[in-house]
């Protein structure tokens, strides 16, 4: 199809009056120049298309251009992406690498600047990108916001690198994303007075609630991990205007089956009004970030759904800037070859490695939650085999590491509950915010062997037992595949079935292990420095006596 010039007819969803209507769009290099209303009666709709306002494209394990060719298969036609994963690894290299594929094809990504790498000092990343290199970025046109402002103890405190970066988004001009799970009171009020004015952090209405009457924007989110939408979903009927949906993180083979759509449909059946609906979906994140995604009106960008009814929300066509990259299902953006960046120094590990001596007392176990960033934290009694602190497989409380991916030091050990693996081990190099290696086994033997799975392939996630191993490689950065999305889910899918065959009940095993180095989100979380107490924000001995 030319997009030079065309026409398309539909009942057109008018998002910022509110209305449907039969019409045609008459559109010319890739912008709409004519909206012609009509008499006919049309059996297709036509509606904006759908923006995800806070994703971490790393986390889907495919390069950006990979990322869109299966994102626009379900209605998305941009992203509001924070690069901060790879740029935990790579610093400012990884940043550019990301812009440098995102250009490559007709998708609309726009990235912001990473406020927190290293996301704490109480751990080991790649890079540091400091106040200056923060601006560096800011300045960039691509760039167009500052990154969730994660450290929000630097904000509440004082802290002058965290303030120089935001007044520097603040002079630039440039909206300043928040991350500030179960903050309230004074605190979220100076936290929102620096100018932070979403959250995608809520864990409950009341929590959402506070936050809006203080000033800040929800982004409803439903990822692989973290799933709020039930919780939050009610804000629709009473802060339409307060809203945006995210995923912040989606799997690969969670992205093959849907993306913001799922939450389209899902808010649709719940009976919440179809426009307040595309307002969450289309037009708020539009006008929040101030992006160039167009509302179907005359001189917007041609970026626009084609899709069969308004009950099933079946997507027929995906176009962006006039162009047609969807067509019923199938992909018409072309797969891209990407180059191979990487930094990976870890060398193998010895048995002796990963075996932690009995002082005596009870230990401290992480508790993981199903669907749920945050943990809890336990006290149990340990099993003990030869002085040495083992797994337990008969109470799941597991032996858990975290291995220095950037220098050779000594595996950080923990316990922790509700990973139910009653054989094997499984590990990754994906793992919140750092990317060091994580991994969690039913021995120190099969530990030893998941580790060692990823060092040799300088990134990526497996699953081992006595007899077999799995792995998915992730040579760009440890954390990115090269490969094709469908290969790409498939392999993950077939993992994530390993460690459930292994005895696994969580609904995403090696995305619940991931976020098990996220210091920043509560309760009890292990780095490769150590056990961390992210409530009193320090480091804690995993003996408790």
């Amino acid at each position: 199809m030319d997009v030079k010039k065309m026409s398309i007819s539909g009942n057109i969803a008018d998002v910022l009056n509110f209305r449907i209507f039969p019409g045609t769009l008459t559109i010319s290099n890739g912008k709409i120049t004519k909206i012609q209303k009509s008499n006919k009666r049309y059996n297709n709709y036509i509606i904006p298309g759908f923006i995800d306002s806070h994703i971490h494209i790393e986390s889907s394990m495919l390069i950006p251009s990979e990322f869109a060719r299966i994102a626009s298969i379900h209605g998305t036609v941009a992203v509001v992406s924070d690069p901060h994963e790879i740029a935990n690894v790579l610093g400012i290299e990884g940043v550019k690498f990301m812009l440098e594929d995102a250009k490559r094809i007709p998708f609309k990504f726009y990235f912001g600047a990473p406020s927190c790498v290293p996301a704490t000092i109480f751990e080991t990343s790649g890079a540091v990108l400091d106040a200056e290199k923060v601006e560096e970025l800011l300045k960039m046109d691509e760039i167009k916001y500052l990154s969730e402002v994660m450290n929000f103890p630097g904000v509440i405190y004082d802290d002058p690198e965290v303030l120089q970066k935001i007044k520097a988004a603040k002079k630039l001009g440039k909206p300043i994303d928040g991350h500030a799970s179960e903050l309230s009171g004074k605190n979220l009020e100076k936290y929102i007075e620096a100018g932070i004015l979403t959250d995608h952090e809520c864990f409950s209405y009341q929590e959402a609630e506070e936050k809006i009457k203080f000033g800040m924007k929800i982004l409803i989110r439903e990822g692989s991990a973290a799933k709020n939408f039930e919780e939050l979903i009610p804000l629709v009927k009473k802060y339409p205007e307060k809203c945006m949906f995210c995923s912040d993180d989606k799997h690969p083979d969670d992205l093959l089956k849907s993306h913001i759509n799922e939450l389209v449909k899902r808010a649709i059946r719940k009976g919440f009004d179809l426009m307040d609906v595309l307002r969450v979906a289309c037009l708020n994140p539009t006008k929040h970030y101030d992006l160039e995604v167009g509302l179907l009106r005359e001189g917007d960008d041609a970026d626009f759904l084609v899709i069969d009814n308004l009950k099933n929300f079946n997507i027929l066509k995906t176009y962006i800037k006039g162009e047609l990259v969807v067509d019923n299902g199938r992909t018409l953006i072309p797969k891209q070859n990407s180059i191979i960046i990487n930094n990976f120094k870890a060398e193998k590990k010895r048995i002796e490695d990963f075996i932690l001596t009995f002082k005596g007392g009870k230990i401290k176990v992480i508790e993981a939650l199903d669907g749920q960033l945050i943990t809890n934290s336990l006290i149990e009694t340990p099993k003990i085999n030869n002085d040495n602190i083992v797994s337990d497989v008969e109470r799941d409380i597991l032996k858990i590491t975290v291995v220095n991916r950037y220098q050779n030091t000594k595996p950080a050990i923990g316990f922790i509950r509700n990973f139910g693996l009653q054989k094997g081990a499984i590990a990754s190099s994906v793992a919140h915010d750092s990317h060091n290696i994580i991994a969690v086994g039913t021995s120190d033997q099969l530990l030893q062997k998941a580790v060692n799975l990823i060092i040799e392939n300088k990134g990526g996630i497996c699953a081992v037992s006595e007899n077999e191993e799995m792995i998915l490689p992730l040579p760009i950065a440890g954390i990115i595949s090269d490969m094709d999305y469908e290969i790409v889910a498939v392999k993950y899918s077939q993992l994530d079935k390993k460690a459930k065959d292994f005895g696994s009940e969580l609904s995403s095993p090696f995305m619940t292990l991931s976020f098990m180095a996220l210091l920043v989100i509560p309760k009890l979380k292990l780095s490769d420095k150590g056990l961390f107490d992210g409530e009193k924000f320090e480091f804690v001995d995993v003996a408790h006596f």
